[in-house]
């Protein structure tokens, strides 16, 4: 975890519609700073209840389609018209009603399936073709991987892709991604996407982001609603000394975290809470921008102190 990131910022709402509402007011202004900067806006989508909290997105004036580039935080190893596809749930949600081309949309490469996967892809691998559907598996995550690089290469020669958002949602045991609890993921340190082929929660065989990707975005920004959440969340915000892998999401600075709840799932937080700004016009500063102006004066200053001495020593 980055020694030098931020605590998380929580807003919760009374109701999920002013929740979805908020959450594509942020999204919204997170574009806009994006394209002032880049001129594109990375973003990468997960799946579960994540998608429905999106549809205002389909009706919001201001939105660039042209230049989001939407990659997922993690993906079933499954045809992408699959139930079981975070792809597939997202376009039904949204992506399939917004004027983007299909090639602005990063998934999975399916021509790299076994013969099996197509026909049955949550099926338990035959004895005898474990390594043959390892293979597969490391083989569809390196090539997400090499898209990745693709679209981040270009604009960022660092070492690691630099996401405008990432949208995250909490598992019932505090899972995000494919990033269970206790699992060997958590402590992948070279990878940008890897392979998972014994997930706790059906369907076993995934892609997902590491820790390498979530914790250098500028933006991470978690949903969760409903009475069901309380003490997973609580635990998440209350006790991050207790590694559940949601806890573990640290952007280092100038990158933030930021949750999304009803009132209703943070029944039992003691986090404190920070009210949202709802942000009026494209002039208005989100908190990655605040922080941004933050350091450029922190360095400024420095900078100033130095040039200072030099002249009281000369």
């Amino acid at each position: 975890m980055p020694q030098s990131s931020a605590p998380p910022v929580l807003y919760t709402f009374d109701a999920v519609p002013k929740l979805q509402s908020s959450l594509a007011n942020f999204i919204l202004k997170a574009q806009n700073d994006a394209v002032d900067h880049r001129g594109v806006f990375t973003i990468a989508l997960s799946g579960g209840s994540l998608p429905n909290n999106l549809k205002p997105l389909a009706e919001l004036d201001g939105i660039q389609w042209d230049k989001w580039q939407v990659f997922f935080a993690d993906e079933r190893i499954v045809p992408l018209d699959h139930p079981e596809s975070n792809y597939s749930a997202c376009a039904k949600a949204f992506l399939d009603h917004v004027p983007i081309k299909r090639e602005q949309i990063h998934t999975i490469n399916t021509e790299l399936f076994r013969e099996q996967t197509r026909v049955d892809p949550t099926a338990e691998i035959k004895p005898g073709e474990e390594d043959e559907a390892e293979n597969e598996a490391v083989e569809i995550a390196d090539d997400y991987e090499k898209q990745l690089v693709s679209t981040f290469a270009g604009a960022n020669a660092a070492r690691y892709p630099t996401f405008d958002l990432i949208l995250l949602g909490m598992g019932p045991d505090g899972h995000t991604c494919s990033l269970f609890p206790s699992h060997e993921l958590l402590a992948e340190n070279d990878r940008w996407i890897a392979e998972i082929q014994d997930s706790p929660k059906p369907p076993k065989r995934r892609i997902t982001f590491t820790y390498q990707v979530l914790n250098h975005a500028f933006r991470c920004a978690f949903v969760a609603a409903g009475e069901g959440k309380q003490e997973m969340l609580a635990k998440i915000l209350d006790k991050p000394e207790e590694g559940l892998p949601c806890s573990r999401v640290r952007p280092a600075s100038p990158g933030l975290v930021f949750w999304f709840v009803d009132e209703a799932a943070a029944g039992r937080v003691q986090y404190p809470k920070t009210e949202y700004k709802w942000i009026e016009k494209a002039s208005d500063d989100d908190p990655i921008t605040v922080e941004r102006k933050k350091m450029k004066s922190e360095m400024d200053a420095a900078v100033a102190e130095a040039d200072k001495d030099v002249s009281i020593k000369q």
